[in-house]
């Protein structure tokens, strides 16, 4: 009888803990087309993001006033160890930036620096994002857990 009642325990226990993982590939899809963030008043950043391999590849430029202040690449790759993106990133004569990002839930994601992979709970920059919709998703970005900026993206048909 305890023994039965061991196992009955012990299966209960396994079952509430164990979590449905997240498929990271189909997740990122949400992400693919093309997208708009006004970040001021006369400044957009256009991208567009297309399905490449096992990730994205996506094309950016920011405009203000008709001119463009800001383009660049990157490349999303899915790493299955870390069941994480590795994200390398381009501005158009600056050097590269290497990150990774994740999805925490179905609609919830988060991005930080690569090198703070060993300890995520401490990088000091982060992108927390969630998709309100399929054709909007809202970000913020900190610095040393404090706010710095929050931005609206939608999609254009």
């Amino acid at each position: 009888m305890i023994a039965v009642f061991l196992l009955i325990c012990s299966n209960g226990i396994q079952a509430q803990t164990t979590q449905t993982k997240l498929n990271q590939l189909q997740l990122v899809k949400q992400f693919e087309g093309k997208w708009e963030c006004k970040i001021s008043k006369d400044s957009t950043l256009f991208w567009n993001a297309n399905s490449y391999g096992t990730g994205l590849e996506v094309n950016f430029k920011g405009v203000s006033k008709g001119k463009i202040f800001v383009e660049g690449k990157q490349l999303w790759g899915y790493d299955k160890q870390l069941d994480k993106f590795i994200i390398a990133a381009m501005h158009k004569g600056q050097g590269i930036n290497i990150y990774s990002a994740w999805f925490l839930s179905n609609k919830k994601y988060e991005s930080i620096n690569y090198n703070d992979m060993s300890n995520p709970e401490k990088a000091s920059w982060k992108i927390e994002g969630e998709f309100k919709s399929p054709n909007m998703y809202i970000e913020t970005t900190f610095v040393n857990d404090k706010t710095i900026r929050t931005h609206t993206n939608a999609r254009v048909k």
